[in-house]
């Protein structure tokens, strides 16, 4: 390609970019106007209900390693035997009903950056807990800090995703027990967006606790959800003392936890979707019940994360209709409860950004946002079942976020949505290219998409032959080039940093 080409190409392409900024809308959060689609009637979702009742009742769950919740839940009127509790037939719903909010605001370091979590809102957070990455440059190696950090400059720069996230990847270049200091820094410092907390350690959750009263100020946390963090059930049936731990220390200061089961059916519940909601929610109930014993108030979310496996080979599958058919049960019965509910995202099981990474995640976001999820976590960058986090796979999937943005707004029924006066003013056989409305509308009427190519071939062919991962390539370094850091009192700064230095020098380096 010539000098000529490659110059008209390049101001060609900024001025798209240009568009593109202008006309993407920065929200806070999503707003559904479309009403959860249902796939069980009120028969249905009451016999799950009873059948998690059942579980509870006569199977009970295992508390691990904390005696003090086998105390609460004793004291609370459960049946306690060794470490396994059975609760009386509604009693963890009851004692979620009570105190658990149906709704709450995660607050931001920027308050234009608030999210709302529950009702009729969605918010769109990043991928989480990939030990591996993988761009077109170096192909597929371990996490760094440097890829932490970059991952949270392309979400806090994304429009489209309302959250920085957690472990958007593992910092495999720090030592097991410090880098949770270095990653809830990263968030703090190089966003202004929500962020959650670690929980690999009660210790390491203390940690994020004391960074954000840094941050916002201690007394600020008492009335303020600035954390949501990540507690996973160890299914089948088990809570262990690393993920109650954890779940204690957030609750005790009044933030935010999503109680998880991470069920591979057919491995840790049975293969058939009725049971694994009846599982799911029975384990959710459970933990849910101990946050709100802890603190009663407390922020909860009821997660769900649920998906089918390959019968040959026991991996895990997504983009499968049974892992959807889950999903949009357990938004139903979190409406049902009264707590907000997190699932979904832009999952696949593909090693690449590839056509089975599309088809898998569209087949996985599609649900998500037609059942109502509340909170998204994966909504970006997902690949390989969650082991890898693509960048290029990040940039299409949160495009594919900026399109939900538009379809949760439903059919504009406004009159310049009906647009009769156009139609009654236009002749048959007349485009409507050169209309008053058309123009009116030019700037906002469709969704553009950044990664699209909708040019003729021989532009395409101009422009370099480009595919889908290639052009998501080029955005993601223009936006780690163009990016430029939220500001951070450095009075703030040098505490946090002041904080990391003293906890990690009271601690030899470990890989646990």
């Amino acid at each position: 390609m010539d000098e000529t080409r490659r110059h008209r190409t390049g101001g060609r392409a900024a001025r798209q970019a240009l568009r593109l900024a202008s006309h993407a809308e920065h929200v806070p959060f999503l707003t559904r106007k479309l009403a959860p689609f249902e796939v069980l009637d009120e028969e249905g979702l009451a016999l799950i209900e009873h059948n998690a009742d059942r579980i509870l009742e006569e199977v009970g769950l295992e508390f691990r390693g904390d005696p003090d919740a086998l105390r609460l839940f004793r004291d609370a009127g459960a049946d306690v035997q060794g470490e396994r509790v059975r609760f009386p037939r509604g009693m963890c719903r009851s004692i979620v009903q009570a105190t658990a909010p149906r709704q709450f605001t995660q607050y931001a370091r920027n308050e234009a950056r608030n999210v709302e979590i529950g009702g009729m809102h969605t918010v769109f957070a990043p991928n989480y807990g990939s030990p591996f990455v993988r761009d077109l440059d170096n192909g597929r190696r371990y996490g760094t800090i440097e890829d932490f950090r970059n991952f949270v400059k392309l979400a806090y720069a994304s429009p489209y995703l309302h959250h920085s996230g957690g472990t958007v990847c593992e910092p495999v270049d720090v030592p097991v027990n410090k880098r949770h200091l270095d990653m809830v820094y990263s968030h703090i410092r190089y966003s202004d967006k929500p962020f959650m907390g670690s929980v690999t350690a009660p210790e390491r959750a203390r940690d994020t606790v004391e960074m954000a009263r840094i941050t916002f100020g201690a007394d600020y946390l008492e009335d303020h959800p600035v954390i949501l963090s990540l507690i996973n059930a160890n299914s089948p049936l088990v809570w262990d003392a690393t993920m109650l731990g954890a779940a204690r220390a957030y609750a005790e200061a009044n933030q935010a936890t999503l109680l998880t089961p991470f069920i591979l059916a057919g491995a840790m519940a049975p293969v058939t979707a009725a049971a694994v909601c009846a599982q799911t929610l029975a384990e959710a109930l459970g933990g849910m019940a101990f946050v709100q014993l802890i603190r009663p108030g407390a922020p909860v979310v009821l997660g769900s994360f649920a998906s089918s496996m390959s019968m040959q080979s026991g991996a895990p599958t997504f983009g499968t209709p049974e892992p959807a058919l889950v999903l949009y049960v357990m938004a139903a019965l979190a409406r049902r409860l009264g707590v907000p509910f997190r699932s979904g995202g832009s999952l696949c099981a593909s090693k690449i950004a590839d056509a089975q990474a599309a088809y898998e995640s569209a087949a996985t976001l599609q649900p998500t946002i037609l059942a109502g999820v509340n909170f998204v976590l994966h909504a970006a960058g997902w690949l390989e079942g969650g082991l890898a986090v693509g960048y290029e796979k990040f940039i299409l999937d949160a495009d594919q976020c900026g399109m939900m943005t538009v379809f949760v707004n439903g059919v504009d029924m406004s009159e310049n949505g009906q647009a009769l006066d156009a139609i009654l003013a236009n002749p048959p056989g007349q485009h409507f290219l050169g209309s008053a409305h058309t123009l009116a509308n030019f700037e906002s009427a469709f969704y553009r998409s950044e990664v699209a190519d909708n040019n003729s071939y021989e532009q395409w062919q101009e422009d370099g032959s480009l595919d889908a991962t290639q052009r998501a390539n080029a955005i993601w370094k223009r936006m780690l080039a163009e990016y430029e850091a939220p500001p951070l009192d450095p009075a703030i700064d040098e505490a946090l940093l002041d904080f990391i230095a003293r906890r990690k020098a009271s601690m030899p380096d470990s890989e646990v």
